[in-house]
């Protein structure tokens, strides 16, 4: 079976359960066609088997794949081991009741890290709530991510400093906001100039079914009228929650670009090398003052849309298994052993590495203090709003009264 194949679930064979966590017992979806790979047009640089790719599609990108040494492919595999491990550590940490809620990236490592490491650092980018692994590229601590999860604060990075947003959760919502960024940028023309310290390029992410919200459709409008210096990064893991891209849209959603006048591709998102290429190239048009880019990283999501949500209602074990065969990770492993003969000590220093990342931030996560209780009075207003400033006072006055009732009882449990 070639990569250009699309196969049914009568091919394949099924198995009790895959390998990334997630049982999947019986289809409850019929028997659909899987595809495999995003077809022809689709930007591929090592293929599942981690062998090099050329052809005419790729052509445009190569120059920035033939650049990178084996030096670069090992940090690239760093990057997605130490994000997966985390996020597995994070999926756990829920599990056991230390945060509220997680949404995880497994199976998305590539299409991230790929991007993430093709950006400038200042560029600026506006996530939605699962660019764990763009969180990682820009310098954002794990911890705060947990933190945010785990309910003890609103995001404790500053955007300012590491030009990343804060996590949006409403769908879509961020390519408004990023648009109105990427306006400013060109207010204060900063992009266009030829200065390579001064050309900025924003980029924004969303998933395959954010892009039949209003709010995505309305921001093509506005960066392409606008020239806006834009790239819409569109991770497309083929669920929205429950929902087959089948359901969601009749073409392939790279190719909406053409309908707002600029243009947009199709690439492997998992392979980080590819994304990584078209990530430059994307970025490289943004800040030259061409318009907006779109990039549909053709991926998969393989672990749960969130640790609240059970896929094996509406996806079965088939089809998670084809898609672990092209694992991003396992896929630029056999790559760097094929092509560089990567010694194995490398990917063993990683490993440790990795396992000693899982233990500090579990430590951290479970000792986070609880945050203090008038901190839910702060930054509503930018400056302090003498109403709100009674409200809070009154708030402290009054918890202070359940301290100073137990305190009386204490007292007069140790008089007897």
């Amino acid at each position: 079976m070639s990569d250009n194949d699309v196969v049914s679930h009568e091919a394949v064979a099924r198995k009790a359960a895959d390998a990334f966590g997630v049982d999947h017992h019986e289809s409850v979806i019929g028997r659909p066609k899987i595809m495999l790979d995003g077809g022809p047009e689709t930007i591929r640089f090592i293929d599942k088997d981690g062998r090099r790719i050329r052809n005419e599609v790729n052509l445009p990108y190569d120059p920035y794949v033939d650049a990178l040494t084996e030096d670069d492919g090992q940090y690239l595999y760093r990057d997605m081991a130490l994000v997966r491990r985390f996020d597995k550590e994070a999926t756990a940490l829920q599990r056991q009741g230390q945060l509220g809620l997680w949404p995880g990236l497994l199976g998305q490592e590539a299409a991230q890290i790929g991007i993430g490491r093709a950006m400038q650092p200042h560029d600026y980018a506006f996530p939605s709530y699962r660019e764990h692994g763009v969180a990682w590229c820009r310098g954002v601590d794990p911890l705060h991510l947990l933190a945010m999860f785990r309910g003890v604060d609103n995001g404790a990075w500053d955007p300012a400093e590491k030009n990343f947003h804060l996590y949006t959760i409403v769908i879509g919502n961020q390519a408004l906001h990023a648009v109105g960024y990427a306006m400013g940028v060109q207010r204060d023309g900063a992009y266009g100039t030829g200065d390579p310290a001064r050309d900025t390029a924003v980029v924004t992410f969303f998933g395959d079914g954010a892009t039949s919200q209003g709010d995505i459709n309305e921001s093509f409008v506005f960066a392409a009228v606008n020239q806006s210096p834009i790239v819409f990064f569109c991770q497309n893991n083929q669920w929205a929650i429950s929902e087959p891209n089948e359901r969601q849209s009749r073409i392939p959603l790279y190719q909406r670009a053409r309908g707002f006048g600029f243009p947009g591709v199709r690439v492997d998102g998992n392979d980080v090398l590819a994304c990584y290429a078209v990530g430059m190239h994307a970025l490289e048009h943004a800040r030259s003052g061409q318009g907006p880019f779109l990039i549909e990283a053709f991926t998969y999501r393989m672990g749960a849309h969130t640790t609240s949500d059970d896929p094996t209602k509406y996806r079965d074990s088939a089809e998670v298994d084809l898609w672990g065969e092209r694992d991003p990770l396992y896929r630029l492993k056999a790559f760097l052993l094929s092509l560089h003969d990567t010694k194995q000590e490398f990917f063993d220093e990683v490993d440790a590495e990795a396992d000693a990342l899982a233990a500090r931030i579990r430590k951290a996560c479970e000792e986070m203090p609880d945050p203090p209780r008038e901190n839910l009075f702060n930054h509503v207003y930018v400056e302090e709003h003498p109403g709100l400033a009674r409200e809070r006072d009154e708030f402290v006055e009054y918890q202070a009264g359940f301290a100073d009732a137990d305190a009386d009882t204490a007292g007069e449990g140790v008089a007897r």
